[in-house]
């Protein structure tokens, strides 16, 4: 009979006993499997999400952090705006000779529906046409592409709007729906008016894909969305209450809303790369110059130094505390076996009296905690990637992050040889236990 049959038949016989120390070693490795994919997943989308542009401008009055996580990643309350003339500076002013590119934000609206909450980002038609959302493994650029039957929406098409795939995937909204976007990120604000959808992002794997984009020219003529008029000052009506309106009319009988009254958010950089340091001239241009209206970041570098300095420790603690868990189960194996070997002295002094060498006889020992190990882990990783799946719809709807049950870090791969040294290792003090068996004293039943 193999070690492998005898090893297993020892761990039958004490079925409890095992099955505990094998369910602490699982719950250990599950635990580790979270934390290392969880991490790689976040590292990776935080990384991915921050690209396609250098630089985002946003209101003075707020943290850098604060401006990339609302513009960014769709979390958090918006900054105060910035005025739209403030805007025009990249796309007709002193900096856009610096400037390939510039997609205004107006955020402060939200999308509620079976539970679910996704933030609406107001924008131009640009930011799926002019700038990309991240490059692939050679560096080429990634396009924003539409699901078939899709389209971007158009400039003079006020009240147009397309979303992201998870948005579509989550809410059933398909080309042709329309939605009323809320007042504000609660579920209590007022309903706008409605939207209607003409095309459905395909996946990108970043924060957009849990977003809704609306015309930025339909958004300002939504209720509390415009700066009142000046006291005094004459301005354009932005729709005639008397007229009669064309139900072809996509705007319905409303003009532009005069950017005397308009704001935005925040600013998505493009910079040109002519002499390659156009994004530094932009960036201490609005930092450090006269005007102190706004401010510019690098996301790429905010992210970087939220991933080292938040993320990053939280992840380490995370993993001593598994890799106690782990030695934790590690030695309730130990006990387990070692507390074993009084009662089982005297079936090894019998194998001993029909041949059986000291090697062999330890050899079982060490064999019975790997299994214990191996069969642990086994289930840990299997439990691991359930829990991520089973977790997946809850992380994404409420941080943007997508797990999928299949998710794999390479270092898993670590974990079975890993835990094999391990067992062994708290399987040496039963085994060599087993080792130092007195045959004689055994069989005499300790006289």
């Amino acid at each position: 009979m193999s070690f492998w049959k005898i090893a297993w038949r020892n761990m039958q016989q004490r079925a409890l006993a095992s099955s505990l120390t094998g369910l602490s070693m699982a719950l250990g490795v599950a635990l580790m499997i979270l934390v290392i994919v969880i991490h790689e997943v976040t590292v990776q989308q935080f990384e991915s999400d921050a690209q396609g542009y250098h630089l985002i401008v946003g209101g003075s009055k707020g943290g850098d952090l604060q401006l990339v996580m609302t513009t960014v990643f769709h979390l958090g309350r918006p900054m105060y705006p910035i005025p739209y003339s403030y805007f025009k500076k990249f796309t007709e002013g002193e900096f856009s000779q610096y400037t390939e590119a510039a997609i205004p934000y107006c955020l402060g609206d939200s999308y509620h529906k079976d539970g679910f909450q996704f933030r609406v980002v107001a924008t131009s038609p640009d930011l799926f046409e002019k700038i990309s959302y991240g490059a692939d493994e050679d560096g080429n650029d990634l396009t924003y592409e539409f699901q078939p039957g899709g389209r971007n929406f158009k400039t003079d098409h006020f009240f147009e709007a397309v979303v992201g795939s998870v948005v579509a995937s989550k809410t059933g909204l398909k080309v042709g729906d329309t939605f009323q976007p809320t007042h504000g990120i609660g579920s209590t604000g007022d309903k706008h008016t409605e939207f209607t959808i003409v095309g459905v992002l395909a996946p990108t794997g970043t924060s957009n894909d849990r977003a809704l984009f609306a015309n930025l020219e339909g958004f300002y003529l939504l209720e509390d969305h415009a700066l009142s008029p000046e006291e005094g000052a004459e301005t354009e009506a932005t729709h005639d209450d008397h007229a009669e309106v064309d139900p072809n009319d996509p705007n319905r009988g409303f003009k532009p809303l005069p950017e005397a009254q308009r704001e935005v958010t925040s600013i998505l950089v493009l910079c040109k790369q002519q002499y390659g340091t156009e994004a530094m001239v932009l960036d201490y241009a609005i930092n450090k110059g006269k005007d102190r209206t706004a401010q510019a970041v690098a996301p790429a570098a905010v992210v970087s130094r939220l991933l080292e300095g938040i993320i990053g420790p939280v992840r380490l603690v995370l993993l001593v505390m598994t890799i106690l868990i782990i030695v934790v189960a590690g030695i309730s194996i130990l006990v387990s076996i070692y507390n074993s070997m009084s009662e089982r002295s005297h079936d090894i002094a019998v194998m001993r009296a029909l041949g059986a060498s000291r090697t062999a006889v330890m050899g079982i020992i060490l064999v019975e905690s790997i299994l214990l190990s191996l069969l642990g882990g086994m289930a840990g990783v299997l439990l691991g990637h359930v829990v991520l799946g089973l977790a997946s719809p809850y992380i994404e709807a409420h941080a943007g992050i997508t797990l999928k049950f299949w998710q794999f870090n390479w270092q898993e791969t670590l974990l079975i040889p890993g835990l094999v040294g391990f067992a062994s290792l708290v399987g040496f003090l039963p085994a060599l236990t087993a080792y130092r068996t007195d045959v004689g004293h055994a069989l005499s039943g300790g006289r």
